[in-house]
């Protein structure tokens, strides 16, 4: 079966003056021919300086596979969540990680347990591998319904958390998850997906990353394509247990991470402004959002990520086709929430022209 990119994923057909002045400063609008990409949760300004710097300098290397840069940035890594190289595996974005975790723990005598609605990728690739997929609903409070992922995942080979969860962008409580980590059958690998975790800000949400000592059944994915702004160079990894990591590591192709995108991420992960910065930027922008959404009525869910999810008391689906055809491309039809609306954060004059055509219905 052919793996979908997030291109096919987001079979997106993606408005009256602002609800309200700006309280950022705001370059001029866009002109309205301009396309407005606010579908897929990336960071419109990029990488750091430091890392196009790094990525210059690494022309001469092209010519040469990446054993060296790869051993950097596991290095890096390892440090920085004081663990052992061994410990770490890099992919080709956390979504290589997911594909990996499907491939290794899941099959047809043992199911994926994933939330819903969630990340579809990961679901997907254990489809292909002939898994069962069970799905359970998000709680009232749109968290991972924990006590009913356990008792689902009796028998499974994996359960699936995203935490903050694409694409509601809410967080399920640290200390639920930690107790539910501990719950869980140890012959049950959990793998918690925290591609969004720089953002998240709430005094309930914290890393599971400290667990994977104590876990040999945990793995802790992260990403280089959100707060770092390198979605389109490609790099991610995951934290585990060695033996775990060499399960994983069993599915993997060599090579899978180019030259560019690993001194791009050792740069990245030098450069502690850079987060500091983007993180400040999508808490204002959207703050500034959420006004002006209640202004036109709407209602916004809690957001821990850089992107919010919109209760539209609508069908979104036409919405979507329109907004597209009108220059602003916002993210796809989830099934499970037909009446709530995935937008990215992008940059401020990109809100304004979002909640401009937003007015327009």
């Amino acid at each position: 079966m052919a793996v979908l990119s997030r291109r096919a994923f987001a079979q997106i057909v993606g408005g009256a003056a602002a609800a309200a002045a700006l309280p950022l400063q705001l370059a001029a609008r866009p002109n309205a021919s301009a396309f407005v990409r606010l579908s897929a949760n990336e960071n419109p300004y990029g990488p750091s300086a430091a890392a196009l710097q790094a990525m210059r300098d690494a022309f001469p290397k092209a010519c040469r596979y990446p054993d060296d840069e790869v051993d950097t940035l596991v290095d890096d890594i390892a440090k920085l969540h004081g663990v052992s190289p061994r410990q770490v595996l890099l992919g080709d974005g956390s979504s290589e990680i997911l594909q990996l975790a499907a491939a290794a723990f899941s099959n047809p005598q043992r199911a994926l347990v994933v939330a819903e609605p969630t990340f579809e990728s990961i679901a997907q690739h254990a489809r292909s591998a002939g898994a069962e997929v069970k799905r359970v609903p998000l709680d009232a409070s749109f968290a991972h319904d924990l006590p009913k992922m356990l008792e689902a995942s009796r028998g499974a080979g994996l359960i699936y958390v995203c935490n903050p969860n694409n694409p509601t962008a809410t967080i399920t409580p640290d200390k639920a998850l930690r107790s539910f980590i501990s719950a869980a059958s140890p012959d049950t690998t959990i793998l918690v997906d925290e591609a969004y975790y720089h953002y998240a800000t709430s005094s309930d949400y914290g890393s599971v990353i400290d667990l994977v000592a104590k876990q040999p059944n945990l793995v802790v994915s992260r990403t280089f394509s959100k707060i770092y702004g390198m979605a389109g160079l490609r790099c991610g990894y995951c934290v585990a247990q060695e033996q775990t990591i060499r399960r994983l590591a069993a599915h993997q192709a060599w090579d899978t991470v180019n030259v560019m995108a690993l001194v791009a991420a050792h740069a990245s992960l030098g450069d502690e402004r850079h987060v500091a910065e983007h993180r400040r930027r999508n808490s204002d922008t959207k703050a500034w959002l959420r006004r002006s959404v209640e202004r036109l009525g709407y209602r916004m869910l809690p957001s821990e990520a850089n992107f919010v999810m919109i209760e539209m008391k609508r069908d979104v689906k036409p919405l979507i086709t329109a907004m597209r055809t009108r220059g602003v491309a916002v993210g796809r039809l989830f099934p499970a929430m037909p009446q709530n609306l995935r937008v990215t954060i992008g940059k401020p004059e990109e809100m304004q022209r979002f909640v401009e055509e937003l007015a327009k219905g």
